[in-house]
C-alpha cells in the first residue's frame, strides 16, 4: 500500500487495524458506528454503514443473522485481472499472488456457467412445446416501497410454514407482476403504504382471479387455505 498505492504509513496502519476485525454482524456494525469512529467522518462510508444496517436488520428479521459473520478482511475486485480468456467464466490474475510474496505466480480463476446450462435446457424444453416454470417459488412477497426488513420478516414466516417463497422490494407494482409472470409464481403477498397502516396484506393469484385482504399476523394461514382451495378446485375441474 505504501510503495504501490502511495499511502502514508499512518493510513496503512489504520487500515490494518480494521481489516483484522471479524465478528457478529450487528455487534461489529455497532462498533463501527460508535461516536468518534473514522467511518463516520466520510459521507461514503456512512452511507455504506447505513446500507449494511438495513441488510443486517433484514437478516435479523429473517432469523438468520446469527449464521452470518461480518469479516472486514474480505474484498472483491477486478483490478488484479491481467487477461481474460475463458470457457463459461474465468480469468487470469498473475500479479495477485506477487502482491503478497516476492514471486509472481501465474494464476487463473474459473467458474462453471450453471445458469447458462439451465438456460439452454429451458430453450430445448420450449422448442419441444413443454411448459417450463423458471422457478419453483410458490409465493412472491411484494413490498411496494423500501421495506427490506419487512420483506425479510414476511418471507421468513412463509419459510417457517414450508412455503417456497421469495421477496421483491420495489415501488413500482408492475415490476412485481412482471417478476411473478416471468418466473411463473402463482401467489403474491402485496404490501403497500395502505396495507402497512392497516396492518394487513393483500393475497393475490392473478391467473385464478383470487384476491383477499387479511391481517398480517395470520396471513400465512389464510394463504395456505386459499392455496388448498385452489388445488381442490383444480382437481374437481380435472375430474
Amino acid at each position: 500500500m505504501i510503495v504501490e498505492k502511495g499511502l502514508d504509513a499512518e493510513t496503512v496502519e489504520k487500515i490494518g487495524s480494521y481489516v483484522t476485525q471479524r465478528d457478529h454482524p450487528l455487534k461489529l456494525l455497532a462498533k463501527l458506528k460508535e461516536d468518534g469512529s473514522e467511518f463516520l467522518k466520510n459521507d461514503s462510508s456512512k452511507q455504506a454503514l447505513n446500507e449494511l444496517e438495513q441488510l443486517f436488520q433484514a437478516l435479523d428479521n429473517a432469523r438468520c443473522v446469527d449464521k452470518v459473520v461480518f469479516d472486514l478482511s474480505l474484498a472483491r475486485g477486478l483490478d488484479y485481472y491481467t487477461g481474460v480468456g475463458s470457457i463459461d467464466a474465468g480469468g487470469r490474475y498473475d500479479k495477485l499472488i506477487g502482491m503478497f510474496t516476492k514471486k509472481d505466480v501465474a494464476a487463473i480463476g474459473v467458474s462453471l456457467g450453471i445458469e447458462r446450462v439451465f438456460a439452454i435446457m429451458e430453450e430445448n424444453q420450449k422448442e419441444g412445446n413443454q411448459v417450463v416454470r423458471a422457478s419453483e417459488t410458490q409465493v412472491l412477497v411484494s413490498i411496494l416501497g423500501d421495506g427490506l426488513s419487512l420483506a425479510a420478516k414476511l418471507v421468513s414466516m412463509c419459510w417457517d410454514a414450508k412455503l417456497k417463497a421469495e421477496f421483491l422490494v420495489n415501488k413500482r407494482l408492475n415490476k412485481h407482476f412482471d417478476r411473478a409472470k416471468e418466473f411463473g409464481i402463482p401467489w403474491m403477498v402485496i404490501v403497500g403504504e395502505q396495507e402497512i397502516k392497516k396492518g394487513t396484506v393483500k393475497l393475490k393469484n392473478k391467473d385464478a382471479n383470487v384476491e383477499k385482504e387479511c391481517a398480517t399476523s395470520n396471513f400465512v394461514d389464510e394463504l395456505i387455505g386459499l392455496m388448498n382451495n385452489q388445488v381442490f378446485s383444480s382437481i374437481r375441474i380435472m375430474k
